[in-house]
């Protein structure tokens, strides 16, 4: 019994030590060895293959992001958004014309984050910007930097294109339904 485990032990311990090696030439180390510096588990947690957002101190977001890359059949795609694509995305949407091209954004956005994005007329009657209600649909892995940057550049777009607006309520009819 005893011996089994001692072999149990010595081969978590090569498992661990094969994947350091194979993180140490892997672009994305720092994120790697932090994650598996923090993890639980005695198996070794194979990073995502691309870079993640930086982590947010404690008790300042609940985004689950531990509880994201501790699931192997999660989806990572929200992770990916890291501060420099943030600022990318929100200058993107800032620049949008038309209604089409915020469609466009809102497909992408929803393509390659796996995050809903909806822009609809509020329940009342719409006199301003702020009567369109624009909301990121809660996922782990999403920031809460994130699902409030993101409605407040697309606010910004729209006080600054107001046939945006009129082609948002044309879209949906005067009932509120498509």
């Amino acid at each position: 019994m005893r011996l089994a485990c001692v072999a149990a032990c010595f081969g978590a311990r090569q498992q661990r030590f094969a994947c350091m090696v194979a993180l140490r030439s892997a672009p994305w180390r720092r994120v790697a060895l932090r994650y598996n510096h923090r993890s639980s588990s005695p198996d070794c947690a194979v990073p995502p293959p691309f870079p993640i957002r930086v982590e947010c101190p404690p008790g300042a977001c609940v985004c689950d992001r531990a509880r994201l890359l501790a699931d192997p059949q999660a989806d990572l795609r929200a992770l990916r958004l890291t501060r420099a694509d943030e600022l990318r995305l929100i200058e993107r949407i800032e620049r949008v014309r038309s209604y089409a091209e915020l469609l466009r954004v809102q497909a992408l956005i929803n393509d390659q984050l796996g995050v809903l994005l909806r822009i609809a007329p509020g329940v009342n009657e719409v006199r301003t910007v702020r009567g369109i209600i624009v909301a990121l649909d809660e996922q782990p892995g999403l920031c809460k930097k994130i699902r409030q940057s993101i409605p407040a550049a697309i606010r910004r777009t729209l006080d600054a294109h107001p046939q945006i607006i009129y082609e948002i309520l044309d879209a949906n009819d005067l009932f509120g339904s498509n």
